[in-house]
């Protein structure tokens, strides 16, 4: 047990006696299950990146904040992974984060982070491995984003918003202008170390990402009309420019949403990630492109499955990393298309995005069985090299498997199911319904447990969870994601009740026990079962969902890609489909008990869309519902209390309605030393020690 929650329990103990302090004690101790304390102290490998020569692999780990202690976002701890000698050591841990690491030419490794007093934001370090001597390459008057290193190692690209002079205004107090005073990021180049000021390439429009082409003539930037989040999504494009003038010399005009980018060896080719059209939901698809003339090839037409990193071997051959399915793999293909050739197949672990460096490749992955950890290959297949969270070695853990079913119109949908702990043939138990966003995104076989995914938590209490990958998810093509378009909650989330009924038909489920949760995409998808299907759910726990089509619209930032990848109309073309698409208009016949959560600061899916679907519900009083805001926080949760609390929240919510009394809902207030005894407690009565 961690300090400040042993202090908590001798403290909660009082008058009780040594007996009762070493009771408790054991219970924290002895617990041999996941609990919602461990889920928020889980650490996890991030950032990975292999020096030029294969022989370090530099990477980060994050670090949850105690949530009894600080209300905070992590921190991101930095090591170095010696390949040949197999061992790692911290380059630079405790409470200050690092991120953006990239080696540079000369074999230095470069990072954002504050490291001196006067690191306002954090600034730009070169250190050299060997001694770990640092040194501040450049800071700047905002914050440094995305950076590449020129060849040579003389310039630096980054990009960065410019710098404004400090106001002084007449008036004491200062309205906000919405959206017009949001900063346009630009491209600056800077000489590393040097006192002259950076200069700004003057480009219009605003810079997402930069890559430099190996003769260091010439960058490659992904650019957007405006700063707005809606054209960040729908409207980069890429544009090649003469380092030293910024004048374009190419055009590339991916079509649609986009993705990272690579320059050849060669510097006569791009290769990037993009959507295959104005209306593909994700960037997908392994284009690329002749700089020369801006013509584009899609090497993988037809690909049933969405690429997520690239990177070239040499000039003729590219390496990917895609999903297909509910599987990570990583191929090559020519750079002129045609088939590929399969270097990793699904199943060992699920990855996202891969570093090479000499004959090593490296990358953060997850299985079902622990969250990411490092994996290294060095001439043959990867293998994990950290543990970051020991003590889940001895935590049991249930079991998970890839199940498939036919939707009713004889779609096939995949998902994960995790079985409860210690599940006894022909017993019927409560189910979890777990809903992902987007819809464009989807659950993978890994790790599938975290502060708003209930997973391995549940399954020690004895629930089923269920992670569908419905309609409309990626994984498995530009067809298959865009099945759900012009059809919100429509036959998207028809395959959630589906999917239900199929886990009822093979006698695991209690149908009269289950839950849906979700975020997002997936509290629109929770909202919506709660009240048009209510009489199949029991209980639903929403977050920073939808439950007005049509006002949404007019609250998120981001309102042309809803109309260009999702609804395919605007309100206004056919109000009253919007607005019977809408878990409000079904408030009427809700009697599911609905926790609503959300935080207060949303800018995506906005935080009156939970206030409406509450007061919607309340009004008509026939089950309980209730809202809770979280101060500070966007579309998720960031911090550690405010995480912690809303998994709290979440599983009494479901606890109380799935496999406790129901009735009125519990008590507002939330003691978290007393839910986590009460959950460590509980594996040691069920006998499971």
């Amino acid at each position: 047990m961690s300090t400040p929650l042993l202090r908590r329990t001798l403290r909660r103990c009082g008058s009780l006696g040594a007996v009762l302090i070493l009771f408790a004690t054991a219970a924290f101790a002895q617990s041999d299950v996941l609990t919602p304390y461990d889920i928020a102290h889980i650490q996890t490998v991030g950032n990975v990146t292999v020096s030029p020569d294969g022989e370090l692999v530099a990477y980060t780990v994050s670090v949850p904040r105690d949530p009894f202690e600080t209300n905070a976002t992590p921190y991101s701890e930095l090591y170095l992974y010696d390949v040949s000698a197999d061992e790692s050591r911290g380059l630079r841990t405790g409470a200050v984060s690092h991120s953006r690491l990239h080696w540079t030419p000369d074999g230095q490794l470069s990072f954002l982070t504050r490291a001196s007093d006067g690191d306002a934001r954090p600034a730009l370090y070169v250190m050299d491995p060997a001694t770990g001597s640092m040194e501040r390459a450049l800071g700047f008057g905002t914050s440094i984003g995305t950076y590449a290193w020129s060849p040579d190692g003389e310039q630096i690209a980054f990009v960065a918003t410019v710098p404004e002079p400090e106001a002084d205004p007449m008036l004491p107090y200062q309205p906000e202008v919405y959206e017009e005073e949001t900063p346009d990021r630009k491209l600056w180049i800077a000489e590393p170390s040097s006192d002259d000021a950076p200069r700004m390439i003057d480009l219009a429009g605003t810079v997402y990402d930069v890559a430099w082409s190996p003769d260091g003539d010439r960058v490659a930037v992904a650019v957007a009309p405006t700063p707005f989040v809606d054209d960040s999504y729908m409207s980069k494009r890429i544009r090649v420019l003469d380092a030293e003038t910024g004048a374009v010399e190419a055009r590339i005009e991916n079509p649609g949403k986009l993705g990272m980018m690579a320059m050849s060896p060669s510097g006569d080719y791009l290769a990037f990630i993009s959507a295959a059209d104005i209306n593909d939901p994700a960037a997908g698809r392994l284009m690329v492109a002749d700089i020369a003339t801006g013509e584009m090839t899609d090497l993988l037409p037809g690909y049933e499955g969405h690429v997520d990193y690239v990177a070239w071997e040499d000039d003729d051959t590219l390496r990917f990393a895609a999903d297909e399915g509910v599987d990570a793999v990583m191929k090559r293909v020519a750079r002129t298309g045609g088939a590929t050739n399969l270097l990793l197949s699904g199943g060992f672990a699920n990855f996202g995005s891969f570093s090479m460096g000499g004959d090593v490749v490296a990358m953060a992955a997850a299985t079902p069985e622990h969250p990411n950890e490092l994996y290294v290959a060095a001439g043959g297949a990867p293998e994990r090299v950290t543990d970051t969270n020991p003590w889940l070695a001895d935590k049991r853990l249930a079991p998970q498997e890839v199940i498939e079913y036919e939707a009713r119109d004889g779609l096939t949908i995949q998902g994960m199911l995790i079985r409860p702990l210690d599940y006894e043939e022909g017993e019927r138990v409560p189910l979890i319904l777990t809903v992902h966003g987007g819809p464009e995104s989807h659950y993978n076989n890994t790790w599938l447990t975290g502060y708003s995914l209930l997973g391995q938590m549940a399954a020690a209490k004895g629930y089923a969870v269920f992670y569908p990958n419905y309609r409309g998810s990626t994984g498995r093509g530009v067809a298959f994601s865009k099945t759900s378009q012009a059809d919100p909650a429509g036959a998207e989330f028809d395959d959630l009740v589906d999917g239900v009924e199929h886990l009822v038909a093979t006698g695991l489920v209690d149908e009269d026990r289950v839950g849906v949760t979700g975020g997002s995409y997936g509290g629109y998808a929770t909202g919506w079962l709660s009240t048009r299907y209510s009489d199949r759910f029991a209980a639903g726990v929403m977050f920073v969902g939808i439950s007005n089509k049509v006002s949404k619209v007019g609250t998120t930032d981001i309102p042309n890609e809803e109309f260009l990848v999702h609804a395919r109309k605007r309100p206004w073309d056919d109000w009253q489909f919007f607005l019977e698409r809408s878990p409000i208009y079904y408030a009427d016949q809700s009697e599911t008990p609905l926790l609503i959560m959300h935080g207060a600061d949303d800018p995506r899916v906005h935080p009156t869309q939970s206030m409406e679907l509450y007061r919607h519900l309340k009004l008509r009083g026939q089950a309980p519902v209730r809202l809770v805001y979280y101060p500070g926080e966007g579309h998720g949760n960031r911090k550690a209390t405010a995480r912690f609390d809303y998994t709290l929240r979440a599983m009494r919510w479901f606890d109380h309605y799935l496999m406790g009394p129901g009735g009125d809902p519990p008590s507002i207030e939330i003691d978290a030393l007393a839910e986590q005894e009460k959950a460590m407690m509980g594996s040691m009565m069920d006998g499971s020690n």
